[in-house]
């Protein structure tokens, strides 16, 4: 998958870019694009409280590659792709790579039952109240649909997006 390449590539780099040039891949009703280190904008400030009530921001990920994933409880791909999302990051976590899903529509509750029903273990921003969270990120790249999946390097840059379901791990 798209999305454990840039992760463990980054992660695994000294730089804290990806080694590709810029790009854009379609297929199937989602598209990658990649963003050279030259055209990120600046780093994504963000802070927001978890499912479990705990605080979360970015800096918590500082100096980390860091993969952020929009998405809601009844939202077909984000259930479908809440596996391999999962799988990805048991398998980069320890090399360092951060994992967040931010949920754009539920409270904790439900979000909480999602995670369990789903064994999704890394933690995500409720977002719903305010859409702070959210707005930040749609500041340093669009957000246009859900779910997206981006990478961000380790200065806190959007390095990929990825708009619709992931396909495959």
């Amino acid at each position: 998958m798209f999305v454990s390449s840039c992760a463990a590539e980054s992660a695994s780099t000294r730089e804290d870019d990806l080694s590709t040039d810029a790009g854009l891949f379609e297929s199937d009703g989602f598209s990658v694009v990649e963003i050279s280190p030259d055209d990120r904008t600046d780093p994504v400030d963000f802070e927001g409280t978890t499912e479990a009530g705990d605080p979360v921001s970015d800096k918590d990920f500082a100096g980390e590659v860091y993969v952020v994933n929009f998405w809601y409880a009844t939202c077909g791909p984000c259930i479908a792709e809440a596996p391999m999302l999962e799988q990805v990051w048991q398998e980069t976590r320890e090399q360092n790579v951060g994992f967040l899903g931010v949920n754009v529509y539920d409270q904790a509750a439900t979000a909480r039952a999602f995670a369990a029903e789903n064994n999704v273990t890394y933690p995500s921003v409720i977002d719903v109240n305010d859409g702070g969270v959210k707005l930040a990120f749609a500041q340093a790249t669009p957000i246009q649909a859900t779910p997206t999946t981006l990478v961000m390097d380790r200065q806190g840059r959007v390095s990929a997006r990825v708009i619709g379901q992931l396909e495959s791990a």
